[in-house]
């Protein structure tokens, strides 16, 4: 195993064994190649591995059979500290982007590495400037990057879109998508869709009004902006109160979205609306938060929304994935959302085709098999505390299922995990949290699930129990290996028909991220960035085992 460590304190234009220039192989990931990208196994070449969000690869050298022999090939790591502007919380949740033998990784702090794939060296690094003041909701992170046109697109926490050079690492444009003052932010992974680099905002908790942005690839110029809150006179605007609610609604976009190419339709979740568990001053159903919005990619018009969670007031942001597959002759979505739900939907016009429970328990309401919502606890008295299952962290986080065609079942990880909310009302005040009530997180009831569902049905097939939450995303392989990670810092491989337990290895740190798969020469490797602190979602991850060091590990079979 090679072991490479890189502390932020290095110089590391003086470690020449290390550094050196990533081949110009980016500048061939055209559009075409993206849409094409199942056909390149070798490869991850965006967020979800392709467009449909699947979070699959067909690579099958690593397999059921020989998975236990599966040791470390090497691991890159950057630092042991994430702490910024007063935040506690910071986690390593990106999902690398390998492009042939290159990979590209984004850190907490507004860090950007790429490596080389195949032995962890670094090629280049680069650090955006995140001022000290910036307001933060949850968290110090940042998901990932995009690769198209020998550019590396990201986010920073400071509201801002940019594209580096991909060979050098150097900047080639910086643009402002969001207002730094009101506590906007950024923390999704973009994607490519044809000639545009697509992004969500973050920074709902402070009442900012969310949104989606598409910039040209070349310039950074912006080509449209969609608002996830009407305002008045749009189309769902009667669903807000009259006077300002709909202007600090929240509804912020900060997960990466899916395409249909043969649609030409962009899907994406929303997030919960502000004032979070404080309905009263926000009456109606208030679009198009908690929702699933499909939108134009060359102008962005909303063409159809789901809302998963009218009127929110438990905190389930409906900004998970959006799994797109095709299945008995049906072109299908489905979504895995907080409140303990999974919905599958046509994904040309929205309709409702299944609503199925995943949650172990779920005490907040009910939603029947039209898709109607009952709810059952409510947060409607200042000061009286109400308990319900799941808490705000939800039956599952923004980590993400996956799905194998091979197997035609999604793989889920599951939190139970409950909570007792109080009440509190708070008065609007810019980049002020606008949080309407406290919570106490049920810390001495919690479990976790991996859990795998028949596509077909919704029935589950196989479930694994871990005595703590699964926090981070799966991986699914044609090798017949469904690979996740816990917070008390073990990776596991599992059976994808049985969920037999077949494989696991102690990173010494929390997940909270997004494995992929690639290979190069021919060698197939997984890899996983570990890393996660203090708070996040109201789980504490000290508390389980986790530790604070940040790496890259990229495990591989013995040569």
């Amino acid at each position: 195993m090679e072991y490479i460590q890189a502390p932020s304190a290095v110089n590391f234009s003086e470690l020449s064994p290390m550094v050196g220039s990533a081949p110009p192989v980016a500048q061939n990931v055209t559009y075409e190649r993206i849409l094409q990208a199942r056909s390149e196994p070798q490869n991850w070449l965006t967020y979800y591995g392709a467009y449909d969000g699947q979070r699959y690869s067909s690579l099958d050298q690593i397999n059921a059979e020989n998975v236990k022999h599966l040791t470390p090939a090497w691991v890159f790591q950057f630092g042991s500290a994430g702490f910024h502007a007063g935040q506690s919380t910071y986690a390593f949740e990106a999902a690398p982007i390998v492009v042939d033998g290159v990979m590209y990784v984004s850190g907490w702090d507004g860090w950007i590495w790429a490596l080389d794939a195949r032995t962890g060296r670094q090629l280049w690094q680069y650090k955006h400037a995140i001022p000290f003041d910036v307001s933060l909701c949850c968290g110090n992170v940042n998901r990932g990057v995009a690769v198209a046109h020998g550019k590396v697109f990201a986010v920073t926490l400071n509201a801002h879109v940019i594209a580096l050079d991909a060979v050098t690492g150097e900047c080639v444009w910086d643009v402002t998508n969001g207002d730094v003052r009101a506590a906007e932010s950024a923390t999704v992974a973009p994607l490519v869709v044809k000639d545009k680099v697509i992004v969500g905002s973050s920074g709902g908790e402070f009442g900012v009004r969310g949104h989606i942005d598409a910039f040209s690839l070349e310039t950074g110029e912006r080509a449209w902006r969609t608002y996830t809150v009407p305002k008045p006179g749009e189309p769902g605007s009667d669903t807000w109160p009259d006077g300002p609610a709909w202007a600090r609604g929240g509804g912020n976009t900060w997960i990466t979205g899916t395409y249909d190419p043969e649609l030409n339709l962009l899907y994406w979740g929303t997030g919960n609306p502000a004032p979070d568990f404080d309905g009263g001053v926000r009456e109606g159903d208030n679009l198009y938060t908690d929702s699933v919005i499909a939108l134009d990619p060359d102008h962005g018009d909303i063409r159809w929304h789901y809302q998963c969670t009218p009127h929110d007031v438990w905190d389930y942001d409906s900004n998970m994935e959006c799994i797109l597959y095709d299945l008995d002759g049906q072109k299908l979505l489905a979504h895995f959302d907080k409140n303990g739900y999974c919905f599958t939907l046509d994904r040309a016009n929205g309709a409702l085709v299944r609503v199925t429970p995943f949650g172990e328990r779920i005490t907040w309401g009910e939603i029947d098999v039209k898709g109607n919502v009952v709810p059952r606890v409510l947060p409607e008295k200042e000061g009286e505390p109400v308990h319900f299952w799941p808490g705000p962290a939800g039956a599952k986080e923004w980590t993400h299922a996956a799905y194998s065609p091979r197997t035609q079942m999604f793989y889920v990880p599951v939190q139970d995990v409950g909570a007792e909310v109080t009440l509190r009302h708070r008065e609007f005040k810019e980049s002020i949290p606008y949080w309407g009530a406290s919570v106490t997180v049920d810390a001495e009831d919690m479990q976790g699930f991996v859990e795998a569902f028949s596509a077909s049905t919704g029935e589950e097939v196989w479930r694994w129990r871990n005595d703590t939450p699964m926090s981070a995303s799966v991986l699914a392989t044609g090798g017949d290996l469904v690979f996740v990670g816990q917070p008390s810092g073990e990776f596991n491989a599992f059976n994808a028909h049985t969920g037999e337990l077949l494989w696991q290895f102690q990173t010494g740190s929390g997940h909270h991220s997004n494995p992929t798969t690639y290979s190069v020469d021919g060698r197939q490797y997984i890899a996983v960035p570990v890393g996660w602190g203090s708070w996040v979602e109201g789980i504490v991850p000290a508390m389980l085992g986790a530790s604070h060091g940040d790496a890259v590990f990229a495990f591989a079979l013995p040569e």
